[in-house]
């Protein structure tokens, strides 16, 4: 692997084998260690120990020193076939190795091992480099040591989990720790609280309180969501949020989804669930009359909350939650109206992602291995979908395995200003659902056929969303989305009058708007909007009650003198009506 990094697999090959190395240089450094996996990530490795000396910070650079010294030592990477015998001999006294050993041995798996120098040896399939000094140019760092359970399992061994991150180059690494830093800066959990959106609570874990400039954003997509629903024929219902495990049992979700939701026993006959998501209820609504061709597409669309029940450990601020909305859609098609329906959605994501200036990806989910129904009708829903995407896409990725267990799905990945990749969007074509729930229409011919239902999401989580878009514009919001749109300043207290009539005229046009009456000087309170990061603030004195004009300050810090009020609304209310991405300076509306 000499030369220049070239590819994924080079990459990947050289944080594993720095993940060997890393082990290595534990085991000289401390005492009786136990060594467990080291896989390669992301963006380098990690590898978890059990060891009796417990790692803080303060180790980081005696650690990476020792790394670098056996990369310095050019030794070998060896590469041996061996027995199960053999295996367990080599690793006698090491637990986490046998446990590893017993488990390839009943899969009848072939084990390895992988010298690294003559003393020190790991179980590995491979593959490495030849010699740790094409290891050279490798620039890597420890970012943290965190507990880990011994297979993820809470029942078993806490581990030291030391994480690395590791770049074929220094400018590389460096350019990795300036996203980070720039990540750090825009972390939603600690803006989201700072400019007042939301909070959470030890008391209800991965489920968000919402604060009304928060929660006053999520009614905004909200509405926007269902302004274009209802340009396109979408039905809003609302249904239960608990219910008899009997319609779970019918969906299949309680066979194949059980462990994520939350159980509320009543009886030994009354088992009810908190609905998890919103597509058997979506079933039972179709199921309540006997329906039509005509009636088809039938959508019904619904953003009821949700709950599910995530791994200790798992949650993560807005993106990954225990309690949720989503902006569903179950829509009810024939077979002949799939290709129309999937791309009328496909349209739909246009709108929704371009207005946020987000470029997404579509990715194909296919057949999982617990999938439910007819592989027949899996082959044909794939097969359906591939023409579809190949038809508007051309070329697009398949992500084998990975589709819900009824049908295969499309999902729709973007990328944001850090160009990290999020999933948001998903369409699932489900032959499955349908005819579980016996559902029938009556066809031109009078024959009772089953529908095909596409379920649909845009934003996908609306707490993940909102999470993603904190970070995206690092808190400094598009101006038709932003819960606060002016903040208006009066200089002195006999200027409060006029500040009032000019917020009850924003009123009137629907400008949301704050005014800070306090008794602070200007400076204050113009820094203490600055710090809610405002689209305008605006400010009046002696000069703007004079004239009847107001001054404004942008949120980059331009200050525009004398604009008149009707054409800052005029301007305010386009923004509003056009979705418009960036904000308006008013250069020209300045006198």
């Amino acid at each position: 692997m000499s030369g220049e990094i070239k590819n994924k697999e080079e990459i990947e090959i050289g944080r594993h084998t720095l993940a060997h190395v890393l082990a290595k240089a534990v085991t000289e450094l401390y005492d009786n260690v136990k060594l467990a996996i080291g896989p390669y990530i992301d963006n380098g490795f990690y590898y978890d120990f059990d060891m009796p000396h417990v790692l803080t910070e303060n180790d980081f650079e005696q650690i990476q020193k020792k790394m670098a010294e056996i990369i310095s030592r050019k030794e070998d990477l060896k590469r041996e076939q061996i027995t199960v015998q053999e295996a367990k001999k080599i690793f006698a006294d090491q637990k986490y190795k046998l446990e590893l050993i017993e488990d390839l041995e009943k899969k009848s798996e072939d084990m390895s091992v992988y010298y690294l120098g003559d003393d020190f040896v790991d179980l590995c399939r491979g593959p490495h480099v030849s010699n740790t000094s094409e290891l050279k140019n490798w620039a890597f760092k420890i970012s943290s040591v965190a507990g880990a359970y011994w297979r993820g399992d809470e029942k078993n061994s806490m581990l030291q989990r030391v994480y690395v991150y590791a770049f074929p180059s220094k400018p590389e690494l460096k350019e990795y720790l300036n996203f980070l830093e720039e990540a750090k800066k825009r972390d939603h959990r600690k803006l989201g609280p700072q400019l007042d959106l939301f909070f959470m609570d030890e008391t209800a874990p991965g489920m968000p309180y919402w604060l009304p400039k928060g929660w006053k954003m999520f009614n905004i997509l909200l509405d926007f969501w269902r302004e274009e629903n209802e340009k396109r024929n979408y039905q809003e219902i609302s249904s239960p949020l608990v219910n008899h495990n009997v319609l779970w049992k019918t969906s299949g979700h309680w066979d194949h989804y059980q462990e994520n939701m939350f159980i509320v026993p009543i009886s030994e006959e009354q088992v009810f669930a908190v609905k998890p998501m919103n597509c058997p209820n979506a079933m039972k609504v179709y199921q309540k009359k006997v329906r039509s061709y005509r009636e088809l597409p039938l959508r019904y669309s619904d953003c009821d909350v949700l709950h599910r029940k995530e791994v200790s450990g798992t949650l993560h601020g807005l993106f990954r939650v225990q309690m949720f909305r989503q902006d569903d859609s179950h829509n009810f098609i024939t077979e002949d109206q799939i290709s129309s329906e999937i791309n009328s959605i496909l349209d739909i994501a246009d709108l929704f992602y371009n207005i946020f200036g987000l470029k997404y990806t579509p990715v194909l989910s296919t057949r999982p291995e617990d999938f439910m129904g007819d592989i027949k009708l899996w082959d044909r829903a794939e097969s359906e979908l591939k023409e579809i995407l190949t038809t508007r896409y051309g070329d697009f990725e398949i992500n084998e395995g990975d589709g819900a267990f009824y049908g295969p799905k499309i999902d729709i990945l973007i990328k944001d200003c850090l160009n990290r990749t999020w999933q948001l969007g998903t369409i699932q074509l489900d032959f499955q659902l349908p005819r579980n729930f016996d559902l029938t229409y009556t066809d031109k011919d009078g024959t009772q056929k089953t529908p095909v239902v596409v379920h649909r999401v845009i934003y996908g989580s609306l707490e993940r969303f909102m999470g993603i878009l904190i970070e995206h514009f690092a808190g400094k919001f598009p101006f038709w989305i932003s819960a606060v749109q002016a903040g208006i300043v009066p200089v002195k207290p006999e200027h409060n009058n006029y500040a009032q009539k000019i917020s009850q005229e924003l009123n009137k046009y629907k400008i949301r708007n704050e005014i800070d009456l306090s008794d602070n000087n200007m400076g204050t309170k113009i820094k203490n909007f600055r710090h809610e990061m405002l689209p305008y603030i605006i400010i009046v004195g002696d000069e703007e009650e004079k004239n009847q004009t107001i001054s404004i300050r942008t949120r980059t810090g331009a200050q525009k003198n004398n604009i008149k009020l009707e054409k800052f609304i005029e301007v305010c209310q386009n923004m509003n009506t056009t979705h418009a991405l960036e904000l308006s300076d008013f250069s020209e509306e300045a006198e």
